[in-house]
């Protein structure tokens, strides 16, 4: 007769000898690393870092010590130490307080509409729809299109002799409108191409914002009879608000950025922006300086002036919210 086979001794989870995890682990702690070690997430995010030393922190920081140096696009390993002499040349170029001014009325001409255009059409996309995946994908076209193509389709839009914007202001008995040598005519008009290609893009922010409201306060503010109207100003705008701050931040990065649009718009004008740099923007003025007059080292300084206008923005808007948020917490703590 065969003797019975000896229970097997039980397997500690961490004995390394079985197996374990802690033999898994290739550190004295079990917790080594391994694939699944505290050195896989770094691992993961190095590519990016590396993309970014090279793409961004180099270049941010080389523009910066170029704005430091008289440097010509003709030779630009040459350079010439003058300190802060760029800076101030642009403290005394009207030209550039023109492309200020000019990207700032261009800014508000085509974020506000923007946003609140996208607002109202995320809030319309939020509720049952038909065919709602169809209308999705029809507000997003616009931003999918080539800014190239775009553009060109509103240059013939605004055409003096032949647009058909100024046809229909003729039928509404207006005299045509030369949108592109006017100051306000033509600024009005490249906003008009910015608020076109943006909105959609910026109204599925807004929609996927809102699919993380909770429901029971609409069916509250129906029970309560509140109307679309009233929904949407005491439910919608107070839920998003984050993201409305989130998306004026974007969009005015964007508009301090603007370049292709204006660029576009009248090609015969080049960077100038019009005969009387009319709609001039920054990026049109950067660009005019280094690339049409050859001075790297002024196109450094103004693109270094328009990113620190860009962090003294963001840092007010922080600043706003912080004082928001302290003012609520302190009615909310006077209840």
């Amino acid at each position: 007769m065969n003797a019975p086979p000896a229970a097997a001794a039980p397997v500690s989870a961490g004995d390394p000898a079985a197996g374990g995890p802690a033999a898994r682990g290739s550190g004295p702690d079990g917790r080594g690393r391994g694939p699944d070690g505290r050195w896989t997430p770094y691992a993961c995010l190095a590519p990016f870092f590396v993309l970014f030393l090279a793409f961004g922190l180099f270049p941010l920081l080389y523009t910066g010590w170029a704005a430091l140096h008289r440097v010509e696009l003709t030779s630009p390993t040459r350079m010439e130490w003058v300190g802060l002499r760029n800076f101030s040349r642009l403290a005394v170029d009207e030209f550039f307080w023109n492309a200020l001014r000019n990207t700032v009325t261009i800014g508000l001409l085509s974020t506000v509409p923007q946003l609140l255009a996208a607002l109202g059409i995320a809030h319309l996309l939020h509720h049952r729809l038909r065919g709602s995946t169809f209308f999705r994908v029809v507000v997003l076209t616009p931003y999918a299109t080539s800014v190239a193509a775009a553009t060109l389709v509103f240059v013939l839009l605004f055409g003096r002799d032949h647009g058909m914007v100024n046809w229909l202001l003729g039928l509404a008995g207006i005299d045509p409108v030369d949108w592109q040598n006017g100051r306000w005519s033509s600024q009005v008009a490249v906003s008009t191409i910015v608020v076109w290609r943006w909105t959609g893009y910026n109204a599925l922010i807004y929609l996927a914002a809102l699919q993380s409201v909770p429901p029971e306060l609409y069916e509250s503010a129906e029970l309560d009879g509140a109307s679309r109207w009233r929904q949407f100003a005491h439910v919608t705008v107070p839920s998003l608000r984050p993201t409305i701050l989130f998306t004026c931040v974007v969009a005015t990065i964007g508009a301090t950025q603007l370049f292709g649009e204006p660029l576009l718009f009248n090609g015969g004008a080049g960077a100038t922006g019009g005969a009387d740099h009319q709609f001039q923007t920054l990026g049109l003025y950067l660009y005019e300086q280094g690339w049409v007059n050859f001075h790297l080292g002024r196109a450094a300084a103004v693109a270094w002036t328009m990113f620190l206008l860009l962090a003294l923005l963001a840092l007010t808007a922080g600043l706003a919210v912080r004082l928001s948020r302290a003012r609520s917490a302190a009615r909310e703590g006077g209840r």
